[in-house]
Order: C-alpha cells, then sequence, then structure tokens
C-alpha cells in the first residue's frame, strides 16, 4: 500500500483569476500545499493534476510531479474532485488498496499533524474518506430568511427560542483535504457521504478564499505567523 497526494489545480478560477500560482505572502500559493506534503514524508509522490503548463511548471520547481496533463473536459467549472481524482489515478496505475490524499492547491494553513491524524483514522477503520471539517460559529437551526414583505422566516422555527448551548453542533467542510482510497476515488463515491468521516479543526486553521479581501486576510496572517518565528 502506498500514499500518494494528489493536487487538482486548474488554471480557470473565476472568481480570484490564476489564484492557484498568484503570490501569497511571498510565493505561489500552490507552493504551501506542495512544501506540506513533502516534509510531512507521509507520500511516496507528490502529483499536480493540471492543464496548465504554468502551473505544471511551478509545481515542479516546487518539488512535486506533473507526469500527465489533464484534459480540458475535466478542467471546467463542472468537473468535481472526485472525477479528477479518479482519472489521475488510472493515469497513475493506482492500486485499490493504495491511499490518495487530494489537497487543494491554495491551503497555507495545512498542517503535517492533521494530514498524519486523518490517515490514522482512514487505516483503522472502513471509511471512504476522511477530511477536516470545522463548527459552524453559530447553529445553524436559528438561520433565517428575508421574505418578499421583508419579514423574518425561520428556516427551522421550533429552534427560535433555544438556547445556542442546547443546540447540537454542526459542521461543515473546511476544503482543505480529502483521504480515501483509490477504490473509492475510482468508484467516484461522493466524498459526503454517510460512510466518510471528519476531523475537527480548531477556528483558526482554515480560512475560505472567495473574495480577494479573503486572500488579503490570509496573507496577514501568513505574515503574521513569520514575524511570530
Amino acid at each position: 500500500m502506498r500514499n500518494i497526494a494528489i493536487i487538482p489545480a486548474r488554471g480557470g478560477s473565476k472568481r480570484i483569476p490564476r489564484k492557484n500560482v498568484r503570490f501569497l505572502a511571498g510565493q505561489p500559493a500552490i507552493s504551501y500545499p506542495i512544501e506540506i506534503a513533502l516534509k510531512s514524508k507521509l507520500f511516496e509522490r507528490v502529483v499536480v493534476t493540471t492543464e496548465d503548463e504554468e502551473i505544471a511548471s511551478i509545481a515542479v520547481e516546487y518539488g512535486a510531479e506533473a507526469p500527465f496533463t489533464r484534459s480540458l473536459e475535466l478542467s471546467d467549472d463542472y468537473a468535481t474532485t472526485v472525477d479528477v481524482i479518479a482519472d489521475a489515478a488510472q493515469k497513475l496505475e493506482l492500486r485499490d488498496d493504495d491511499l490518495i490524499c487530494c489537497i487543494y492547491p491554495v491551503t497555507p494553513l495545512l498542517t503535517i499533524e492533521r494530514l498524519i491524524q486523518a490517515q490514522k483514522i482512514l487505516e483503522s477503520g472502513s471509511w471512504d474518506y476522511v477530511f477536516p471539517a470545522c463548527e459552524y460559529t453559530t447553529p445553524i437551526e436559528r438561520a433565517f430568511r428575508k421574505d418578499t414583505s421583508g419579514k423574518i422566516n425561520f428556516l427551522n422555527p421550533k429552534f427560535v427560542f433555544t438556547r445556542t448551548q442546547d443546540v447540537e453542533k454542526s459542521f461543515y467542510d473546511a476544503g482543505q483535504f480529502y483521504f480515501g482510497s483509490v477504490s473509492s476515488w475510482r468508484r467516484k463515491i461522493p466524498i459526503l457521504s454517510g460512510n466518510s468521516t471528519f476531523i475537527e479543526l480548531e477556528k483558526n486553521e482554515t480560512i475560505d478564499i472567495d473574495e480577494l479581501e479573503d486572500w488579503e486576510l490570509l496573507e496577514n496572517i501568513l505574515r503574521f505567523r513569520t514575524l511570530k518565528i
């Protein structure tokens, strides 16, 4: 059984153009997960799957492999992570009992400790995937919307007067990595399925990067960490 890290990094990101190779606190964003994966010593290979020549070149520069070019059909807005990783597993001729850790390319807050934790859970059970998640900071059961007249409509009225501490915790996918067997990826089992489990991250271990403001916040976090070191 082998552990392989695969980083899916297409060139056509929309909200933050070229974000996978955009400089983040002094180095290309994709360089962070590559360096972390290599330093972890968990993986026999660290592979980047991309259709973009510049991304492939930068990946190789930082120590990863880019042994094939991803098809354009698997590089558009509709290609799923599972489809992309299943394709990579086939191209790399991996065995069903090998493990793949799909690591997203803009994950500089990723830690080796969390990768090791997820791998141990995956190997000790019969899970399809193990991934990191974060707790919602406020109960989603008390969410509400505004209707056309401006009135508040609660999504779950029975929780309107429930104390926050009495509501069960809810979590969301942190979007950092997904550890699973080649068999699970190859069969294209959905990641968020009943046979997946998660490790809980602290609030300061991840940040969603959707807008340039998020990018700037992440840069400040990374620069502050460098100053502390």
